[in-house]
């Protein structure tokens, strides 16, 4: 019986990894996702844009996680407001 083929190099691709941390919530106040801290719009096109653009938007979610408000109190705080 022969060896398998090493077949890992179909499955490689040249692209920037998503940030996706499968906390798919969209913060109502700054319509950000609280888990990757991207848009809607660039969730939706993220498969579509170059790989310089994903770059960009990589390079500024750090300074995204300020946006985010902390919601406390369950339902009945947010429908207080």
């Amino acid at each position: 019986m022969s060896k398998p083929e090493n077949t890992d190099h179909i499955w490689s691709r040249a692209e920037i990894e998503s940030p996706c941390i499968k906390i798919c919530v969209i913060e109502p106040k700054s319509r950000l996702c609280t888990g990757c801290l991207r848009t809607i719009d660039e969730i939706g096109a993220w498969s579509r844009m170059t790989a310089e653009a994903r770059s960009a938007v990589m390079a500024e979610l750090p300074t995204r996680a300020g946006q985010i408000t902390k919601r406390r109190g369950g339902r009945a705080a947010r429908l207080k407001s």
